[in-house]
């Protein structure tokens, strides 16, 4: 009686086992699944061959793997889903930059990321290789600087030029007193004057001097090159290097936002080639003193502005960078190609002076000078 009993319940036991295989078998999205199921149900010995217990355990078996194997399928089919949805992105976006990595830097954890995403491999960065997935930015933020950076994907990275010859807006802090090497807060202190003279109006009085169509010299620590090297690059090496000419550039408006000895806070709106770095400097030189660039935040590059459309890192998603492709690219159609300047007695347009030979080629995509 009591073996009669048992071997009710090894069977209703294979029964369910056997249901469970069943269903991961269904469940399977690719052949390879199905085969499996089927077959491990194939193998499921009956109830007077081996012991069911050894029976039901085989069966429990095949489940495992069956689902197992039916859940690589699906995610095999969402990874290729999220692959073609990346690699089909086509347009001009915004993100954050931090204090801390180049703009190149950025742009390299920013493509790792939506690789990664994608279920695709890394790519390699050879310029001569066709890169898969082409990005790109437009517009280079120095490393300590923080704020918008442009970037383009697919056919957007052919769109970046006209994003470096547009206008920017930054709020920049510099410090009196103190002169370095680089023209801001990472640089060796080259000098060190007296400040203490220099009062709010004096700054307010001088700064109509850097508005309009002016003159300036690039600094050293910049991505121009030299014999096809960034005088950046030879500046670190301790090779000797010569400063640009002064170059034409275009600033519409100049203020001065807070003054509180030695720091000075300035929100400048600008065209393509120009450098805050040396607006400080030639400010604190002006002054008769000297001057250094401790924060800087660029708040709007072209239409894109930091509050609005700058996509933080935990928004760099495929999704994400979808939703701000289509939120984004009707602004490049209202923004215009060239600006008024905002001064008493102009009434022409500037044409932007960007210096063609600053633009450098990245690995992904085409950079400028900011």
């Amino acid at each position: 009686m009591m073996a009669a009993c048992e071997a009710v319940a090894a069977s209703a036991t294979l029964a369910t086992a056997t249901e469970r295989a069943e269903e991961g078998a269904k469940a399977a999205t690719t052949g390879t699944a199905a085969s499996a199921a089927a077959s491990g149900k194939a193998a499921v010995p009956s109830a007077g061959g081996t012991t069911v217990k050894e029976a039901a355990a085989a069966v429990t078996e095949t489940v495992a793997v069956t689902t197992t194997t039916a859940a690589m399928g699906g995610a095999g089919a969402a990874r290729s889903a999220a692959a073609a949805k990346l690699l089909s992105l086509s347009g001009v976006f915004a993100v954050y930059k931090p204090k801390g990595p180049t703009s190149a830097e950025l742009l390299n954890q920013l493509k790792e990321k939506l690789l990664a995403e994608a279920g695709m491999p890394p790519q390699d960065g050879n310029k001569r290789k066709k890169q898969a997935l082409k990005i790109g930015h437009g517009g280079t933020l120095d490393s300590a600087a923080t704020g918008v950076l442009v970037v383009g994907i697919g056919k957007g990275t052919k769109m970046l030029t006209s994003m470096l010859s547009g206008s920017k807006k930054y709020i920049a802090t510099g410090e009196l007193g103190k002169a370095t090497d680089t023209l801001d807060s990472t640089g060796k202190i080259t000098e060190e004057k007296p400040y203490d003279q220099i009062k709010q109006e004096d700054i307010e009085g001088i700064l109509q001097k850097f508005t309009g169509n002016i003159m300036q010299v690039p600094p050293l620590y910049s991505a121009l090159k030299k014999d096809g090297q960034r005088l950046s690059t030879l500046m670190k090496k301790g090779e000797v290097v010569e400063a640009k000419p002064a170059r034409p550039v275009t600033v519409y408006s100049l203020s001065l936002q807070k003054f509180q000895p030695p720091l000075f806070t300035l929100d400048v709106e600008c065209g393509g080639g120009f450098y805050i770095r040396s607006l400080v400097s030639d400010i604190g030189k002006e002054l008769s003193s000297c001057a250094t660039v401790q924060e800087l935040t660029r708040t709007k590059q072209g239409p894109f502005t930091l509050e609005e459309h700058a996509l933080r890192e935990d928004k760099w998603t495929i999704d994400g960078i979808a939703q701000s492709l289509e939120h984004c690219m009707p602004l490049l159609s209202v923004e215009p190609s060239v600006k008024k300047l905002k001064t008493e007695d102009s009434k022409v347009q500037a044409v932007s002076s960007e210096d063609k030979t600053s633009q450098v080629k990245e690995k992904d995509g085409v950079i400028g000078t900011s």
